[in-house]
């Protein structure tokens, strides 16, 4: 009962936020049976619910007041919220959804104030297959190998090209948290398992032009003089971040802001504000353990829209709640 109360709130505040951030339709001549905010909201319920697109018309279907609360008279069709799904998640059209939420939010100064922004990136499963059954499969196909007598395969070019690949298709999410709150003030996503570096002036920016921020924290992943730059002489941000990039020496850092790094985390001034970069794996475990940690899409530009819905959704969740 709680749970169905709780998804009954985000899908009123779902199709609140699209009547602000969307227009009714895309065209004037299109058939305008459902709008385009009443979709989004359709949307929300299913990615909270972790259904299909044809159990979620069923599930809608048996519940006529929630559709009425969006002014909805039936439950549209399966294909119907699969094409929306392309045409409202794209990155253009859905970056003012993100304005609007931090905007509502009234004590988002004081948090940030008290507690630091915090960033970090995470994966995503490509499919609904863990790890677990993954061994499994292998050391099956290894016996089977031996049994036939055939020469088990060797570790060389073709288990590399694999690895490989699965790394230029793993889908990767790099989120800006407010520590106190557990808001996501900026998000990023990709394709490819590749540097978290670069991905830190987008997150800052975004998230510093919403909201008030004084202080960063990040794992080494984002470490560089670059990022220190940026946050600190282009923002006016205090940027925390481990100097351990590179090979392990005993040499002095590179860089100024590095090297100052490097002697503060060397006598722990800056414990307690770095321990606070733990909040945004709490949120990247919230919304794995509340949205599902495997993706349903298959094309490349579906799973990063995927990523973006998860994370507006995770935002209206702590709203509902």
């Amino acid at each position: 009962m709680e749970t169905n109360r709780s998804t009954r709130e985000l899908m009123r505040r779902a199709y609140q936020l699209g009547q602000r951030t969307w227009p009714d339709f895309t065209s004037p001549f299109s058939r305008q049976d459902f709008t385009q905010p009443q979709l989004f909201a359709c949307l929300a319920v299913r990615e909270s619910l972790k259904l299909s697109y044809r159990r979620a018309e069923v599930f809608l279907g048996d519940v006529p007041d929630w559709l009425a609360e969006i002014n909805l008279r039936q439950a549209p069709d399966h294909n119907t919220p699969w094409r929306a799904f392309g045409t409202l998640l794209k990155p253009r059209r859905i970056k003012r959804a993100p304005d609007l939420l931090a905007a509502e939010a009234t004590d988002l100064a004081s948090d940030l104030a008290r507690q630091p922004l915090s960033i970090d990136s995470t994966c995503y499963e490509p499919h609904h297959r863990s790890g677990h059954y993954d061994r499994v499969c292998r050391r099956m196909q290894r016996e089977t190998q031996r049994k036939q007598g055939k020469p088990p395969g060797k570790w060389g070019k073709t288990v590399n090209a694999s690895r490989s690949r699965k790394l230029r298709r793993m889908p990767k999410l790099s989120l800006a948290v407010a520590a106190a709150s557990h808001r996501i003030l900026a998000v990023k996503a990709m394709l490819g398992n590749g540097s978290d570096a670069p991905d830190f002036d987008d997150l800052l920016f975004h998230a510093w032009r919403r909201a008030p921020v004084k202080t960063v924290v990040a794992d080494a992943g984002f470490d560089s003089e670059k990022n220190h730059q940026i946050a600190r002489l282009d923002m006016s941000v205090r940027s925390v971040i481990p100097p351990k990039i590179g090979r392990p020496t005993t040499k002095p850092a590179q860089g100024r802001f590095r090297r100052l790094m490097q002697q503060r985390f060397a006598r722990k001034a800056d414990a307690k504000v770095y321990g606070q970069r733990c909040q945004s794996e709490t949120v990247n475990s919230m919304m794995k353990r509340n949205l599902g940690e495997c993706l349903r899409s298959i094309r490349r530009d579906r799973r990063k829209q995927e990523m973006l819905l998860k994370s507006l959704i995770h935002n209206l969740m702590l709203d509902g709640g």
